[in-house]
């Protein structure tokens, strides 16, 4: 496949309007604006935008703004009212419907009994034994990848990237494996201090552009625990995972990040139907 200079130069112009949308999320996002920050024309660029990302760019806030809401009703005081406003929404009742049809649940429903709350339940009794988890061997992989730095919850700009440049370089495939390798305790670390990578295994041949890195993923032993549900959610699932399985299971963990596979893409499926394996890195049997 030839890549074109100018489809890698769209490319980055599209990954800046997206670099814009989350720094922004909770402003005004004028599409005049987004024209000057993709240096596209104001008549075009939004037909540019919605061909090569799937979808449109008010889809794309939505999904980001709610995405931010359910990860503040999963992990924060926060009321629902100052959530609703932070979102965009005049009302509750107007952020109640749109979060509702996203998200299966009511906002309060949801806080009390998403699919954080068994996680949470488990993590207060110390049960080991609540959710299936398999030991697997992970062949080692050359991936690659697009740093982060900064919440876990805003990986999803990494992969933009990512994925826009292996497309650009006619590097994907429609096969492409979307991983998040995570380097530092969200507990521990403060949020702007996260690292974090957007990863894509590629094949050992493959040259890549300067815009993307190379990195390798881990090979050996690992704890999976596959979950289902919206992204805010894992939280207490790693809290289980580390602090109840891990514990009860002989085996001792690896001084190696643990890294997600993400099994579906939330542009296509609603957030409770998100499919995701966390692998938690292991030096040994029991």
């Amino acid at each position: 496949m030839t890549v074109l200079p100018r489809q890698t130069n769209y490319e980055t112009r599209l990954n800046r309007v997206v670099d814009y949308v989350y720094d922004h999320l909770e402003e005004e996002i004028g599409m005049d604006r987004l024209a000057e920050v993709a240096c596209l024309s104001p008549f075009h660029w939004h037909r540019i935008y919605t061909a090569m990302r799937g979808e449109t760019l008010a889809s794309t806030v939505r999904r980001l703004r709610l995405h931010r809401a359910a990860d503040r009703l999963a992990n924060s005081e926060m009321s629902v009212a100052e959530i609703a406003e932070r979102a965009g929404y005049g009302s509750s009742e107007a952020f109640g419907r749109a979060f509702r049809q996203a998200y299966g649940n009511a906002p309060a429903g949801y806080r009390a009994n998403g699919s954080h709350a068994a996680f949470k339940a488990a993590n207060r009794t110390g049960d080991a034994t609540g959710f299936p988890v398999e030991v697997v061997v992970v062949r080692e992989m050359r991936c690659a990848a697009v740093p982060h730095t900064g919440s876990y919850m805003q990986i999803d700009r990494a992969m933009g990237a990512l994925f826009g440049g292996l497309a650009a370089q006619g590097l994907l495939t429609q096969d492409a494996r979307m991983i998040g390798l995570y380097f530092d305790d969200p507990d521990a670390v403060p949020v702007e201090e996260l690292r974090s990578m957007a990863c894509s295994p590629i094949g050992p041949d493959a040259v890549l552009p300067p815009s993307l890195e190379e990195t390798i993923l881990r090979g050996g032993p690992y704890a999976k625990l596959r979950y289902k549900g919206p992204y805010a959610d894992m939280k207490d699932a790693y809290r289980w995972l580390w602090g109840a399985w891990l514990p009860h299971s002989g085996y001792e963990p690896a001084e190696s990040p643990v890294f997600e596979e993400y099994l579906n893409n939330p542009r296509d499926v609603q957030p409770t139907e998100l499919a995701t394996d966390i692998h938690l890195p292991l030096a040994s049997a029991p």
